[in-house]
């Protein structure tokens, strides 16, 4: 197993924050907007360096969406910012009408993704957003793993001409990607190679896949992990790669069982090589009031789990 470390943690939140700065810097068509939640989103040092290119929305949020559509006739590239149930459950009917439909160069970015928002609770804690947002033609999705992740994918999608969902969070994890990484969109990370298993993460699962590789390696059991940091489009020559060698799959994910990254690599594998698979997910339930750490232990979303999993999937391949 590859040895990850890490010297500090930081919430990807932050990480998005430091990227619109430097989007902002590289191109001066790059203007932002928020829904009254600038601190939560890391925004104030573009606010600092760009004040004429910041827009202050208030608590409307299908409005902020229908302002960032009509902006990109002018062919500016919005990017719009409040937690991710405000960004998508709130306002679909506008991100649907208003971007996808049309094909508008709008940047959706949603912060307090998941469970590990936390304290704030069910209402707040969306787990459907990545199925809904993946079901959207024309929208690319991407859930980055890191600070560095998430800042090197904000000034991607600054670059990229087409809608785009960017999902983080708030609590502080361990920041252990290159700080330096140029971030392909549609283009799966290879975290560790392996052949008895294949473990599809993405956004903060990626580091409890890398805790549970480890405690695999201890028990003789070679797990290749990959950071599918786009759900779409997927990097299915990455995911049908991996699958030819290994057999077998588990999917680990901050969001529903039904409609999440899980069920994108199922309906791929299904077409093409099924293999047994388990999943790493909420199953289909709302979340609840409670520390970060305390939900994604009870809600399963930890690498005790995956180690679990990992062990139910081979014992599937192996009888059949």
């Amino acid at each position: 197993m590859k040895q990850y470390t890490y010297t500090e943690k930081k919430d990807t939140r932050s990480g998005f924050g430091v990227g619109l700065l430097e989007a902002g810097k590289r191109n001066p068509n790059v203007v932002a907007l928020c829904a009254d939640l600038v601190g939560s989103l890391k925004m104030d040092a573009f606010i600092k360096e760009f004040p004429e290119r910041f827009f202050q929305i208030g608590i409307a949020e299908a409005n902020m969406i229908g302002i960032a559509a009509g902006m990109t006739i002018g062919e500016k590239i919005p990017f719009t910012g409040t937690f991710a149930n405000f960004s998508t459950g709130r306002v679909y009917d506008q991100i649907r009408q208003s971007v996808a439909y049309s094909g508008k160069n709008v940047k959706i970015c949603a912060s307090h993704a998941g469970l590990t928002l936390g304290e704030d609770g069910a209402t707040h804690q969306i787990l459907e957003d990545i199925g809904m947002m993946k079901m959207l033609p024309g929208m690319t999705v991407i859930n980055t793993c890191d600070f560095n992740q998430t800042k090197a994918a904000t000034i991607a999608i600054a670059e990229y001409d087409g809608p785009v969902y960017l999902r983080f969070g708030r609590p502080v994890i361990p920041v252990f990607t290159d700080p330096d990484q140029k971030f392909e969109i549609g283009k799966a990370w290879m975290v560790n190679e392996g052949k008895d298993v294949s473990i599809f993460a993405t956004g903060h699962m990626v580091w409890k896949a890398i805790e549970a590789g480890e405690k695999l390696a201890e028990m003789g059991i070679d797990a290749e992990i990959i950071n599918i940091h786009t759900i779409k489009p997927l990097d299915e020559e990455a995911v049908l790669r991996s699958v030819a060698k290994t057999g077998c799959v588990v999917s680990a994910e901050e969001h529903n069982r039904l409609g999440g990254l899980g069920d994108s690599i199922a309906q791929l594998l299904v077409k093409n090589t099924p293999v047994p698979q388990e999943y790493i997910a909420v199953d289909d339930s709302f979340g609840e009031s409670g520390t970060p750490d305390q939900l994604m232990k009870k809600y399963g979303l930890d690498s005790e789990n995956i180690v679990a999993a990992v062990q139910r999937v081979i014992a599937r391949k192996q009888k059949a």
